[in-house]
């Protein structure tokens, strides 16, 4: 999902400032049971961003083993070819890209190419995740395109990032009237913003 501070095409080559400049990028994960939104890093197309993305959804989940393997599915962008490697052994992961090829704005093919295990083709799919990011472009101005709300400070989007990804985790009702939390076991109940503002949390 791409957002910006000023339009990539005015940014001066070799600005200081060209990290938080001209177009960016939200890499995300979520649970495809739950939608339980892991983690997600903000920042340029790069296997840096996408390492800082994958390097909070390890510390975040339990670590696989060749019995009990990890699935990953995710688009065709091949900066996660390189960087799980360096957070899980090939066998302990089940791995498959989903490649969509389009033409005028349509969808004309999908390919489905196993990475790593053996994934069933049928499991390819980047559903949820598509769902998340229509879901975040719908609740969040800032990632609103061609609007007077689309966000033009990288460290504001990265706060609003914050804030939406624990509302929606622990306040916004997913299933039955439980939080993606609550499904994962982490909340008894559904948050407020009282809850939110006055709990003290041990550091």
């Amino acid at each position: 999902m791409v957002i910006c501070e000023k339009k990539q095409k005015k940014v001066e080559p070799g600005s200081p400032d060209s990290h938080e400049e001209g177009d960016a990028w939200v890499y995300a994960s979520i649970k495809r049971n739950t939608y339980f939104w892991l983690s997600y890093s903000l920042g340029k197309w790069t296997q840096e961003t996408c390492r800082e993305m994958i390097e909070l959804m390890y510390h975040r989940l339990e670590l696989p083993f060749p019995s009990n393997k990890l699935e990953i599915y995710t688009d065709g962008n091949d900066d996660y070819t390189y960087v799980f490697p360096e957070y899980y052994a090939n066998t302990c992961i089940i791995y498959g890209q989903l490649i969509k090829i389009k033409k005028g704005g349509r969808l004309v093919k999908k390919i489905k190419r196993p990475i790593f295990g053996d994934p069933r083709l049928e499991d390819i799919e980047t559903t949820e995740i598509e769902n998340m990011n229509g879901i975040m472009r719908e609740r969040l101005g800032r990632l609103v395109r061609k609007t007077k709300c689309f966000s033009k400070d990288i460290q504001m989007q990265w706060c609003a990032l914050q804030l939406f990804q624990f509302h929606w985790n622990f306040m916004n009702r997913f299933r039955r009237g439980a939080t993606p939390a609550m499904l994962e076991g982490l909340a008894d109940a559904p948050w407020t913003w009282e809850n939110f503002l006055t709990t003290h949390y041990a550091v």
